[in-house]
């Protein structure tokens, strides 16, 4: 899998060439310090994968990747910034490494990308598909608003509401807003533990505490930190079936 380092600080680009010898099937192709540089370097080698710092020289990694769109290679983000977690994510990160990069979170992130297999010689050089966007249950995923960040479980998800063409999350903690859609949400959620209640909430069944009947055969469900949901008609008959209700 061919890679380019976009990272303005040289002992940061040797650092992580260190840690990547340890990975053979990630050849470095070339290095760069500005979007302007890595973009053009993109076009000339085409890799399938960015290590991408936020902050460059003359932009940020975040420039670069918008304009590298809709042609994205997969991205591993590797910054000392935090709170750009929930951005990275927008553009499909693979993952989010926080400097100095832990070798094992490395070796973690790496592990995600699931290249295609060539169907033949002709397709050899072209770009890998993309990783899977689904998290399990024990995926760990930021989320922050504007104060604040969390690494959080995708289990202590309780609850996804949708919010126009946002979606807000509650969790264990706390709640925030992220930019995405609620069927955007659901398609990386784990379908055997988030159900749509209804049109508008997406419900972790592992945090009801417990469910009742409701009007005209629906029913309504109390959540462990005693958040009620009403589920819809259809999702009622669903849960009922799917629960052995």
């Amino acid at each position: 899998m061919k890679a380019v380092i976009v990272e303005d600080e040289t002992l940061a680009r040797k650092e992580l060439r260190v840690l990547l010898e340890a990975h053979p099937e990630i050849k470095v192709v070339g290095e760069a310090v500005s979007p302007a540089q890595a973009a053009k370097l993109v076009a000339s080698v085409h890799p399938d994968l960015l290590f991408l710092d936020v902050n460059l020289r003359a932009g940020t990694g975040f420039d670069l990747l918008e304009s590298l769109r809709p042609n994205l290679p997969s991205v591993i983000f590797t910054t000392a910034r935090a709170d750009f977690a929930l951005q990275a994510f927008d553009f499909d990160a693979v993952d989010y490494l926080l400097k100095p990069v832990n070798p094992e979170r490395l070796a973690k992130a790496i592990a995600k990308l699931q290249p295609a297999e060539p169907k033949d010689d002709e397709e050899r050089d072209a770009p890998v598909a993309r990783q899977s966007d689904q998290l399990s249950i024990d995926s760990k995923v930021f989320l922050r608003d504007e104060e604040k960040t969390w690494y959080i479980a995708v289990g202590d998800i309780s609850l996804v509401e949708a919010e126009g063409n946002y979606s807000r999350i509650h969790f264990d903690g706390g709640a925030t807003l992220v930019h995405r859609s609620l069927t955007a949400v659901e398609a990386r959620l784990p379908a055997t533990t988030f159900f749509r209640a209804n049109r508008s909430q997406l419900v972790n069944t592992s945090h009801i505490a417990s469910v009742e009947p409701w009007f005209s055969q629906t029913l309504k469900a109390t959540l462990r930190n005693a958040k009620t949901i009403e589920f819809s008609r259809r999702s009622s008959l669903l849960f009922r079936e799917t629960r052995g209700l």
